[in-house]
């Protein structure tokens, strides 16, 4: 994650949940707070009841790669923490990351990329 750092500490969590802003889908909820830096912050929190630790790190990894190719769309200036849901188990990448961007513009943090971006964007897809 080229503009980002992952939140690690249960006290950030914790202020996040406390003081954020949240909207929810069916697979993923997302909580939103300003953090006054230059950069977002990102935390993943998957609970005991989506699975066992091995689905668990696989749900991350799917939430870590979508943000990581939509992250220069993302507006900057944020701590971020993506709680994943029971349902969200066997969906696919595509699903995912879809659950992800619609919460984005929900939360009005996904900017439309040029499209010179965008087919930057493409390029680091490995589809």
């Amino acid at each position: 994650m080229i503009f980002s750092e992952s939140l690690k500490k249960n006290q950030d969590f914790q202020s996040v949940y406390r003081a954020a802003d949240s909207k929810a889908n069916r697979y993923l909820v997302l909580y939103r707070l300003d953090n006054g830096l230059s950069k977002n912050r990102i935390g993943i929190s998957v609970s005991k009841k989506v699975g066992n630790s091995v689905v668990r790190h696989h749900m991350c990894r799917l939430i870590r790669e979508s943000y990581r190719l939509n992250e220069k769309s993302i507006k900057p200036g944020y701590d971020l923490v993506v709680v994943v849901r029971p349902l969200a188990k066997g969906r696919s990448y595509r699903e995912i990351e879809s659950a992800l961007l619609h919460l984005m513009k929900l939360q009005d943090l996904y900017q439309e990329l040029s499209s010179e971006n965008q087919d930057e964007k493409d390029l680091n897809r490995n589809d």
